[in-house]
């Protein structure tokens, strides 16, 4: 058996916490190297301290990037197709920080083009261990439906 809902065993109002993760020096140094993105404020302590964060932060995008990692290993999806997110960075994320994901299932919808795929609209909250929103949006994931035959056996 597969990990995860289907389409059709999620409903909207469903919620869920994700485990969580501690972000670290090695998460951030990672990340840049990945990204490419090696920006004093991310890297540098001494410029970053001379900033309105009065120290280094962890990238934006690397928030959004453990959001969706934290998503998943909660298991309450079966694998989907990322559609697109609507995102919003509200607070920085500090090294040190423990961050966690709040999701709920705000709508759902079966498109016209797959009927053996159903999209969810997901409002997503990533939450500091001081219960800080630091970032939060939307994201649009495609999951499968039941076959067809465990649909009509169901009704």
């Amino acid at each position: 058996m597969l990990p995860g809902k289907l389409y059709d065993e999620i409903k909207v109002g469903d919620e869920q916490l994700t485990p969580r993760v501690t972000v670290t020096e090695g998460h951030v140094l990672a990340y840049a190297g990945v990204a490419g993105d090696f920006s004093p404020v991310h890297m540098d302590e001494v410029y970053a301290q001379s900033t309105v964060f009065g120290g280094r932060i962890a990238h934006g995008l690397m928030g959004l990037s453990l959001t969706d990692g934290l998503k998943v290993q909660s298991g309450f999806f079966r694998d989907g197709i990322a559609l697109g997110w609507t995102w919003n960075f509200k607070k920085p994320i500090q090294i040190g920080d423990t961050l966690q994901v709040k999701f709920k299932v705000a709508d759902m919808r079966i498109p016209k083009s797959r009927s053996d795929m159903g999209i969810l609209f997901i409002a997503i909250e990533l939450i500091n261990q001081r219960g800080e929103v630091v970032q939060e949006g939307e994201h649009r994931l495609m999951v499968p439906r039941q076959s067809a035959e465990s649909r009509e056996a169901v009704q």
